[in-house]
């Protein structure tokens, strides 16, 4: 059967395993969790932890002044498209 944890308990076993005062074995058999899994969440979280302290903010902005150019290049090509077509019903008109 295979053991399903929670969010909680993996990050109180890291935690553990990142302090250690005790080895992996003894944690291992203390929560009830294998060593190989707690190396994996171990390197998951230290792989992981510069996305927890990156400034949110900052990406928002980048996203949303993205977003502003974007659409304004839709906008400009729309314009282009508009003033063609302006001019080619003109001069089927003629």
């Amino acid at each position: 059967m295979k053991k399903t944890f929670s969010p909680e308990y993996k990050v109180k076993v890291v935690i553990e395993a990142i302090k250690g005062l005790k080895s992996i074995s003894e944690i291992a058999s203390a929560y009830g969790v294998h060593p190989t899994q707690i190396g994996f969440w171990k390197n998951r979280l230290i792989r992981n932890a510069p996305v927890l302290f990156t400034d949110k903010r900052v990406k928002d902005n980048k996203s949303q002044d993205q977003l502003v150019q974007e659409l304004y290049k839709l906008i400009g090509q729309r314009d282009v498209e508009l003033e063609w077509m302006k001019k080619n019903l003109q001069s089927l008109d003629t």
